[in-house]
């Protein structure tokens, strides 16, 4: 129905008709559990779409997808993943070390799941967790590309949902989790008539979102609510191409920004980067984007031009004790002898009424004298303080291997990007 981000309504009634296979299915299935020599029925992989859409055919089922003991039933615990990577790490005879940094990947790439608002533990995506086990396995050595191929068609779900009113939002809202998305209850029946209405909820969208499992439940509020966020990063992974894509829709424009990016990876300058910013990539922004901008627009914007889950664990906000970088790119550990360089990247933001300049003269004031404006200076003199401490906690984390810059970047507007590598408290570079 979704496979191409788009649905065919009458396709999808055909199907739904009195005659039609899926309900003559759905009926002997019913009438068979009815005495008839079947005595229990299981049906996972279903939507509540089809659910819903099929009631009179099969009209009996009781739906225990939100039940606590039920949460761990469609994913693996970290105990049995780590159980069959000792193994594996034996058959290899690789090191207990390497054992435990695949561990650590696949937590970082897999995990993440939650099916109940009732419980915390969390479960690993099986489909992704078999894929890294049966390459570990057969090559001794770990998968280059994290996401199964099984996978991609996720990205057309994003697809057809961010063309729903509404919808672009709330998978902006996702991917920056501020504020988090937040509902009362999950939406537990819909049918395509819902789906093609030309407005739908708040309640609607991420409650499909979860469904399709590109959402997972996340806590509590302080209110009682229930709270969603992305659950890992191979899934951060689809809503980052999905942007990337809609806001850049040429591929050789992605083609270069993709190059731009494998140069800042290994020089540590992004200048070029910043420059495709302001000289192209901003323009896709609207005057309502405008109005709305912030620290989290300039934000999502590089972390979708500079993601690569290939080189890198990326992810924003990381948590280093309670404290949160917007961006980080961590080298995975089988690729340090890639003559490549950890990143901490910290954004800021100022509007034109901030500096004082309208977007015409900004565009004209020479960069000498862009950063010597206060408000620009004050920026990066906060932005220097937090990475500073970034850096102090993330060394903690992952120790002295790590070939670690921090950039701080400061947009004004959509007109001008100026960015600044901090290496010590007394020695910085600022560049435009």
């Amino acid at each position: 129905m979704m496979g191409r981000g788009e649905i065919n309504p009458a396709r999808y009634k055909a199907l739904l008709s009195v005659e039609s296979s899926l309900k003559t299915f759905f009926r002997a299935v019913k009438s068979a559990s009815s005495g008839q020599g079947l005595e229990r029925v299981f049906i996972t992989g279903v939507s509540p779409v089809l659910m819903s859409d099929i009631t009179s055919a099969y009209n009996v089922a009781e739906n225990i997808y939100l039940e606590p003991a039920f949460n761990e039933l469609c994913g693996f615990r970290a105990s049995e993943l780590k159980s069959v990577l000792n193994q594996i790490v034996e058959e290899c005879k690789l090191s207990p070390q390497k054992g435990q940094e695949a561990l650590s990947l696949i937590q970082t790439f897999y995990n993440g799941y939650c099916f109940s608002e009732s419980v915390n533990e969390r479960v690993y995506n099986p489909t992704l967790a078999l894929y890294f086990l049966k390459h570990f396995q057969n090559h001794c050595q770990f998968p280059r590309q994290m996401l199964d191929d099984n996978l991609a068609m996720d990205l057309n779900k994003l697809t057809y949902l961010s063309r729903l009113p509404n919808g672009r939002a709330i998978i902006w809202q996702a991917l920056n989790e501020t504020p988090p998305l937040v509902l009362s209850l999950l939406a537990n029946r819909f049918g395509i008539d819902q789906m093609l209405k030309t407005t739908h909820s708040t309640q609607f969208i991420i409650s499909l979102l979860y469904y399709l499992g590109i959402l997972t439940l996340d806590g509590e509020t302080a209110f009682g609510k229930l709270r969603f966020k992305i659950p890992n990063l191979v899934v951060r992974k689809l809503y980052v191409e999905h942007l990337f894509e809609m806001l850049l829709p040429a591929e050789p424009e992605r083609e270069e920004v993709r190059l731009l990016a494998e140069e800042f990876y290994q020089t540590g300058d992004l200048q070029p980067v910043c420059d495709f910013m302001e000289q192209r990539y901003f323009k896709v922004f609207d005057n309502r984007d405008y109005k709305t901008a912030n620290e989290l627009t300039i934000k999502t914007a590089f972390l979708t031009a500079l993601f690569n889950d290939v080189l890198y664990i990326m992810d924003s906000e990381m948590p280093l004790e309670r404290r949160y970088a917007d961006l980080t790119l961590i080298i995975r550990p089988s690729l340090r002898k890639y003559p490549i360089n950890d990143f901490i990247l910290e954004f800021k933001y100022l509007t034109l009424s901030n500096v004082g300049f309208s977007g015409e003269q900004l565009k004209k004031l020479p960069i000498e004298e862009l950063k010597m404006l206060t408000p620009v200076k004050e920026k990066f003199a906060e932005s220097k303080k937090q990475l500073l401490d970034y850096q102090t906690r993330l060394v903690s984390k992952y120790g002295e291997v790590l070939r670690l810059q921090l950039i701080s970047v400061v947009a004004v507007g959509f007109e001008r990007v100026v960015w600044q590598t901090v290496s010590k408290p007394s020695d910085l570079k600022i560049n435009d």
